[in-house]
């Protein structure tokens, strides 16, 4: 066991010198550490072992000196003999060193100076390949300078660009560039708030010159109108080409495949004619220059937002009306112009610029404007009483349409406004045809026409379709036409309404049977409206007497049978046949028949206020004894005023058998309507509640009077009545009358409610107010005459009798009621 631990020992040992040669002195203190850590005393060991080791390397130390001791020697020994040779070399380096010093003293100064020219040289030459980068640089900035000098403001941001990204950056150490180069971004800004407010100046500019450009453009449109015509009879053929007033100055056509074709076939005369463009009046350079500073800029957007924003404004304001607008055509003209200069110029910068504004935007701005001309126009419009400024107006809207057609815009929906304008129109003209109807009432003489020679005839059947041919066999003159000077005039009128109202169907686009249903509706307004209202006005004026209404009747005769040759006056306008579907008839005839059942009425009321202003001259003494044997001057004067009036209805048309039969209805009609008005006042006069008590004698008086009147019906003052039809009239007075004349009261009484009573028409009420007014009557008498005596016999008898009758009239009466 010892043994085995001393061997380990010593082998620890070992390693543990062999560690300690072989490591860094830094690490030695580990491994020393291990020794005081093992078994007791084993350090002593360790120290034993190392003095041994140490001993072994002394030992070798020691070999080794003595085997290399001798060569050390020698070495020494032969260092000592070059020591001297050493010396004396150094002493010759030294002197060839010196004599070299002085010999090469001035070629080191030649060498100096030599190398101080090539370092000029050197940076002269650098300068110059400085220069060379810098030179172009300051060429460019110096061309910058320029440009803004000269406003070359596109060019200008161009030598920007190849600055910044060419030339500064071959040259950004030099401080001159990065002045450079910081100046570059506010010169920019320069440069777009110039262009701004040159843009400014040009929306400015478009504002006053829009009203040059819209004329211009729609006097070109109107030159086109011939062209259009030509266009539309292509169409028909199957050819349709679209004109187009396009802003280079020439005429171009949309082809059916869409193709633009130049219009190369006008005479040289036109070709030759210089034609303004939106070029020739408007300088459009600012806002191509802003454009392209702007997208140069990258801010493309920002200036498209601005100059869509300034134009819509700019719009609002060209689409504002002049408050007076509708007083002249001209204000209406500068209205349209400015519109249509506005969009004439936004369709040159639509197809002048990539995008500035967009179709889509046009399109907007248009709806926008077209609603807003339309109510414009609707409100305005309706201002207008001067039918010449309506249609004006309507070829300005034409005219209007036709050119911003031409550029594309859609326009049906002025074409629809123009059918309200149309209505607008024809309000007028009714109104301005009503005061030359009025006019023409108001001058006429209403009576025939005197014809003096033949020429005159004929003057007035070129005026008028008038046929009679009664009239026409009798050679000789002068004659007379039955209507009055009014029937030509109307119809001639009538005529000239129809061609004004067809002057506002020009140019419409409208088919001719849509203007002859136009025409027609009209004319028909014309007639059922106006002309019926001047006619139902004329008939109803205090001033128009009985002859004044008889020849009414006759004109609105003539003018009814000349209705259907106004029908053909319009069928030989608009070339469309009467028979065509859906077509309107004019409704002349009512108008007429209407117009004369009026003056009829008329007639026979103012008769019966002739009557009744005759009757208002009765002055019956109501208490007279004995009737003065004579019908009352009143009466008289009343019949032989009816007997000259209805001989004016002689001259009433009577050339054909229906206006024979009119003729005498009418004379008729009037006849009888006077002689029951007449009989009724009669009566009315006899049952007035006013007058008490009438005497026998007054009874006779009447009598005479309703005797005149009977022989006035019995003397056929009008032909035509059967048998005693007139006198009927009387019938009612008559019998009461009789009754009274007769006394025959027992008769009246006993065949009452018979239909072969002698008496059948006599009222028991109205008998019983004239019996009681009667015996009012005899009593008065009877006191006057005998005042002072009782009453004779035969009056006390008569009295009796009345009061008997009296009381069983009264008990009829009653009877009737309940």
């Amino acid at each position: 066991m010892a043994e085995n631990e001393t061997l380990e020992c010593i082998t620890e040992h070992e390693r543990i010198l062999q560690e300690i040669e072989s490591t860094d002195t830094a690490c030695v203190g580990p491994t020393l550490r291990s020794i005081y850590d093992d078994q007791p005393n084993a350090h002593k060991r360790f120290m034993e072992k190392l003095d041994a080791r140490i001993r072994n390397h002394d030992r070798e130390i020691e070999k080794m000196c003595n085997f290399h001791h001798q060569g050390f020697v020698d070495a020494i020994t032969e260092l000592l003999k070059v020591r001297a040779d050493a010396e004396k070399l150094m002493g010759q380096v030294t002197d060839t060193n010196r004599r070299l010093q002085e010999a090469g003293r001035e070629v080191t100064a030649q060498t100096e100076e030599v190398i101080r020219c090539r370092i000029q040289q050197r940076n002269m030459a650098t300068t110059v390949e400085k220069l060379q980068l810098c030179i172009p640089v300051l060429e460019m900035y110096s061309k910058l300078k320029e440009q803004l000098e000269s406003k070359r403001y596109y060019a200008a941001l161009k030598t920007m660009e190849q600055l910044e990204k060419v030339y500064i950056p071959r040259v950004s150490q030099y401080r001159f560039c990065q002045i450079m180069a910081e100046n570059l971004p506010r010169l920019r800004e320069e440069i777009k708030e110039i262009s701004m407010s040159d843009l400014k100046d040009f929306l400015e500019s478009i504002r006053k010159h829009s009203d040059k450009v819209g004329e211009t453009a729609m006097r070109q449109a109107q030159q086109h109108r011939t062209f259009n015509s030509a266009v539309a009879k292509q169409a028909s053929m199957g050819h349709y080409t679209k004109p187009v007033y396009s802003l280079n100055g020439r005429t171009h056509t949309h082809t059916h495949n869409g193709l633009m074709m130049d219009d190369d076939t006008g005479d040289e005369e036109d070709a030759d004619e210089e034609v303004l463009t939106a070029q020739d009046l408007v300088d459009f350079s600012p806002v191509y220059r802003c454009l392209h500073i702007y997208t140069v800029l990258g801010d493309r957007e920002t200036f498209e937002n601005y100059y869509r924003k300034q134009r819509k404004k700019q719009a609002r304001l060209v689409l504002q009306p002049q408050a007076n607008m509708h007083e002249t055509v001209e204000g209406y003209r500068r209205y349209f112009n400015q519109i249509v200069g506005f969009f004439v110029v936004e369709d040159h910068i639509l197809h002048a610029t990539q995008g500035l504004v967009t179709r889509a935007f046009t399109d907007e701005l248009w709806n926008m404007a077209l609603s807003k001309i339309i109510a414009v126009l609707r409100t305005h419009s309706s201002y207008c009483d001067d039918p010449d400024l309506v249609l004006e107006l309507k070829n300005l809207i034409v005219i209007f349409a036709d050119t911003l057609q031409g550029y594309g815009f859609p326009v049906n929906r002025l074409f629809d406004l123009l059918f309200e304008v149309r209505d607008q129109y024809n309000e007028t003209l009714l109104k301005k045809w009503a005061l030359v109807f009025r006019e023409i009432f108001e001058l006429d003489n209403y009576s025939p026409i005197p014809v003096e020679t033949e020429e005159e005839y004929k003057v007035v059947v070129s005026r008028f379709p008038f046929h009679d041919a009664e009239i026409e066999k009798q050679q000789d003159f002068p004659k007379k036409l039955p209507m009055s000077q009014s029937v030509p005039q109307i119809y001639t009128q009538v005529k000239e309404f129809i061609y004004a109202s067809l002057k506002f169907s020009e140019s419409l686009h409208r088919s001719s049977t849509e203007i002859d249903d136009m025409l027609r509706k009209s004319t028909n307004l014309l007639l059922t409206r106006t002309l019926s209202s001047c006619l139902q006005n004329l008939i109803k004026k205090p001033h128009i007497g009985l002859t004044e209404l008889v020849q009414i009747i006759i004109n609105t005769t003539h003018l009814e049978q000349a209705c259907r040759y106004l029908e053909e006056f319009i069928t030989n306008i608009t070339n469309v046949s009467p028979e065509t579907v859906h077509t309107t008839r004019l409704y002349g005839l009512s108008t007429f028949k209407d117009a004369r059942h009026a003056a009829e009425g008329e007639i026979y009321t103012k008769l019966n206020q002739k009557i009744d202003e005759f009757i208002q001259l009765a002055d019956y003494e109501w208490g007279m004894a004995e009737s003065d044997g004579r019908a009352s001057g009143y009466l008289m004067d009343l019949i032989n005023f009816l007997r000259s009036t209805f001989q004016v209805f002689t001259h009433l048309p009577n050339n054909n058998n229906d206006h024979a039969s009119m003729s005498g209805k009418v004379a008729q009609t009037a006849c009888m309507s006077a002689c029951k008005h007449l009989s009724t006042s009669l009566m009315q006069m006899l049952l007035d509640t006013e007058l008490k008590q009438i005497s026998m004698g007054a009874i006779q008086q009447f009598n005479l009077d309703v005797i005149q009147c009977e022989l006035f019906a019995s003397s056929e003052p009008v032909p035509g009545f059967q048998g005693d039809t007139l006198q009927l009239a009387f019938i009612d007075l008559r019998q009461l009358l009789d009754l009274f004349m007769v006394w025959d009261w027992s008769t009246y009484l006993a065949d009452y409610g018979q239909p072969t009573s002698k008496y059948l028409r006599v009222n028991p009420a109205t008998a019983l107010a004239l019996l009681e007014k009667v015996y009012r009557g005899m009593k008065d008498t009877s006191k006057k005459n005998n005042i002072f005596s009782q009453f004779r016999k035969n009056d006390r008898d008569k009295q009796k009798l009345i009061e008997t009758v009296v009381k069983q009239l009264r008990s009829l009466v009653n009877g009737m009621s309940s």
